[in-house]
């Protein structure tokens, strides 16, 4: 592994650990039921110090950043895992498809919402978007016995949806697959994307819904039904 590299991973650890605080470390921990140590770092500030370090080191070549990811998640410390999803996702356009398996690795590892959503979101998702081999990632992801695989594979496809487009056809075969779970936050996932898809376009989440209403759990239908007119969240409702 190249010195600059390492150097970089120092540079970062440092300002992450300057700029937290012993209480925040404490509570965060408690609220994540984390095993990881914590500086007790904000999230605006590990974003700030993780692409400032890109932004001082232009040269890092694609490998590099990789490099740069992996050695921030090596040490079980949250603002440096939380340094690697910023990494990547400032350096999206840089990553492929070859990088799926350690994006995969990392979501396994993480144990977390907090570290699986970030990089589901804004890792996974705009490389899904703009490569359709991601989507036999995300097929085989809806399948994993981890549930946080699972969950990766709908939030994935979220920011797309959110925003009037994306692929509501594969997020729904992936809902319907699991529907019936019991896991909180496979639950939660299923109906956060029919909730932010439902505002502007309420009408396909609520002709997916209804007939599903039943077999859908109140965490689900209650993140969903939000942003639905009034009519139709009356409907759903009775049909659950």
């Amino acid at each position: 592994m190249e010195s600059n590299v390492v150097d970089l991973a120092e540079q970062i650890e440092a300002e992450l650990a300057a700029a937290g605080t012993v209480e925040r470390a404490d509570k965060e921990r408690a609220y994540l039921k984390s095993g990881l140590d914590h500086h007790g770092t904000p999230v605006p500030v590990i974003r700030s110090i993780a692409r400032a370090a890109l932004r001082r080191s232009p040269e890092l070549r694609d490998d590099q950043i990789v490099e740069l990811a992996e050695t921030l998640w090596s040490d079980p410390v949250h603002e440096r895992r939380m340094a690697t999803v910023e990494v990547l996702a400032a350096s999206v356009d840089r990553l492929g498809l070859g990088d799926a398996t350690l994006l995969e690795r990392l979501l396994r590892e993480s144990h977390t919402w907090a570290l699986v959503d970030p990089i589901s979101t804004s890792v996974v998702g705009p490389l899904a978007a703009i490569d359709d081999g991601f989507g036999e990632v995300l097929d085989r992801w809806a399948l994993d016995p981890d549930f946080w695989l699972r969950r990766a594979a709908m939030l994935s496809l979220l920011v797309p949806l959110r925003n009037g487009g994306g692929d509501f056809e594969r997020f729904a075969r992936y809902a319907e697959s699991m529907l019936d779970e019991r896991e909180f936050f496979i639950r939660k996932a299923i109906g956060w994307v029919l909730r932010d898809t439902s505002k502007r376009r309420p009408d396909m989440v609520f002709e997916w819904l209804l007939p599903r209403a039943s077999r859908a759990s109140g965490v689900t239908i209650r993140e969903a039904v939000k942003h639905l007119p009034e009519d139709q969240r009356v409907r759903i409702l009775a049909a659950r």
